[in-house]
This record gives structure tokens, C-alpha cells and sequence, in this order.
């Protein structure tokens, strides 16, 4: 037995001392909707989803724009003739970039929650998701190029052609 362990079958002084709210360890504060389950538990579920676009659309000038440009790119991702699995990356890297986007925000949002002031790590978290962002809009880019790129090229040279 080590010198800083109580004997077996005792417990030490401050087992029974209540956990702080900063502590890792203490129960999470009650929460009503993590009881429901279900269609109540998918409805609000839904309320929240709906709540998130609402925010996003309203308060992020960056959601904004991408939503824009999914507007324009998810209905020529359906249009183009390309084979099924290329619809689905075409929208899906549409997708991303939305989904992305909608996790930065929620980053930004909860760090300014916790402070405004400056500080180097509130900076790296927000910096990490903005290259995040860069990352599927770089990827989005790439799937449209090599996917509809090869398209637009024969049609331009059938035009030329013709």
C-alpha cells in the first residue's frame, strides 16, 4: 500500500466532499430535453436545427454567402450528366462546406461566449476553424473542377467547333 492511499475498505477524508462546478467530475447541470426520447426528442431536436439555420442566416455574413452559393450550385449538381456517384460528391462537397461553416460559427460564438478579450488561444480556435472553412470550400472547388470541368471544356469546344 502506498503512504498516500487509505487503508482498504476505509475511504479517504474527502470522499464525501461535494464536487465544484469546475470540476471535471461533478454531474452536469439538469437538463429537460436530454430525458425525451422519441418523436419529442426528435421534435425538439428539429426546433433547435431550425433555431441554428435561423442564427446562421440572420448573424453569419459568411453563412450567408455560402448558403448563396449552394443555392446556385446544388441545382446544376443535379442537372449536370454525370453518373450517380458524382451527383452525390458534387452536392455532398456543397454540403460540406455548409456543415463547416455552421461548426466555425458555433466555435466563434462559444469563445466569444466565454470572453471577448483577446487572448492567443481564442485566436488559434478561431483561426483552426476558419482553416477549416478553407479546407471544404478547397475541397468543394476541386470535386466541381475535375467532376463538371471536363463537361464545360467539350461544350466550349463543341461550340468553338460548330
Amino acid at each position: 500500500m502506498k503512504h498516500d492511499e487509505p487503508p482498504i475498505g476505509r475511504e479517504p477524508p474527502d470522499a464525501h466532499e461535494p464536487l465544484g462546478p469546475d470540476d471535471p467530475l461533478a454531474p452536469l447541470p439538469y437538463n429537460p430535453y436530454k430525458g425525451n426520447r422519441g418523436f419529442t426528442r426528435a421534435w425538439h431536436a428539429l426546433k433547435n436545427s431550425l433555431n441554428g439555420f435561423r442564427v446562421a442566416i440572420r448573424e453569419e455574413s459568411a453563412f450567408r454567402q455560402e448558403l448563396t452559393l449552394a443555392v446556385l450550385l446544388v441545382p446544376i449538381g443535379i442537372a449536370v450528366p454525370v453518373d450517380a456517384v458524382s451527383h452525390v460528391l458534387l452536392i455532398g462537397s456543397v454540403l460540406l462546406v455548409l456543415i463547416v461553416e455552421l461548426l466555425n460559427s458555433s466555435v466563434e460564438a462559444a469563445i466569444d461566449r466565454i470572453s471577448l478579450e483577446r487572448h492567443e488561444l481564442s485566436r488559434r480556435a478561431k483561426d483552426l476553424g476558419s482553416a477549416a472553412v478553407s479546407v471544404a470550400l478547397l475541397v468543394c472547388g476541386l470535386t466541381w473542377v475535375l467532376l463538371v470541368g471536363p463537361l464545360v471544356a467539350h461544350w466550349v469546344r463543341l461550340l468553338l467547333d460548330g
